[in-house]
């Protein structure tokens, strides 16, 4: 009986000691100043880009971030390939920490494709994606592999689905924005793990 008592008091301390980096599936919430967008992470698909988000996570460096970034079809004319996405994070405030970029997971490897309600990271180059996010606001098969929104046909990693709060998603995308940078952008309060 001892034993079992130990034994359940060692795991309770190893969660509250790793968050919600041991779940499989982590359901992670951000909530922001208009609401709570509820997202389940697909670890067992994408390890390395579940990780770091978890280690932003786990570390509160989400917790202040913002929403700031919204691309629709009227503000990207110069653009041939549309797509409705919101991106948040840290921000590009070179002075704000964050962890070193990762290595690219392309959809080909995880089969996590870009439909609606797919987390994915925001990157430059493939393996320079770090703390800037994205959420789909419908289906963008141009932001998988082999997809054309980015010239290298490399695609962006996606890690994950929003499971409750799409309707916040859809209230930032529908937001004023000048040049897809929101006038003003939704704070988020919180990022952690459920």
């Amino acid at each position: 009986m001892k034993n079992r008592i130990l034994t359940s008091i060692i795991f309770t301390v190893l969660l509250l000691t790793f968050g919600c980096s041991t779940n499989k599936n982590p359901i992670i919430t951000i909530e922001t100043e208009i609401g709570i967008i509820k997202v389940e992470l697909y670890k067992n698909k994408a390890p390395v880009t579940v990780n770091n988000f978890l280690n932003y996570v786990d570390n509160k460096m989400l917790n202040g971030g913002e929403f700031y970034r919204v691309v629709n079809t009227g503000n990207q004319p110069e653009n041939n390939i549309k797509i409705d996405v919101i991106q948040g994070g840290i921000g590009w405030d070179d002075s704000l920490p964050r962890l070193e970029p990762i290595k690219h997971e392309s959809t080909d490897k995880t089969k996590i494709l870009h439909k609606r309600g797919t987390i994915s990271m925001a990157r430059d180059m493939p393996g320079t994606a770090s703390s800037e996010f994205f959420i789909c606001v419908f289906d963008e098969p141009e932001l998988d592999y082999g997809g054309m929104r980015n010239p290298d046909g490399q695609g962006f990693a996606a890690f994950g689905k929003v499971i409750e709060g799409m309707h916040i998603v859809e209230q930032i995308h529908t937001m004023p924005d000048t040049n897809q940078m929101l006038i003003m952008p939704v704070k988020i309060l919180s990022v952690k793990c459920i």
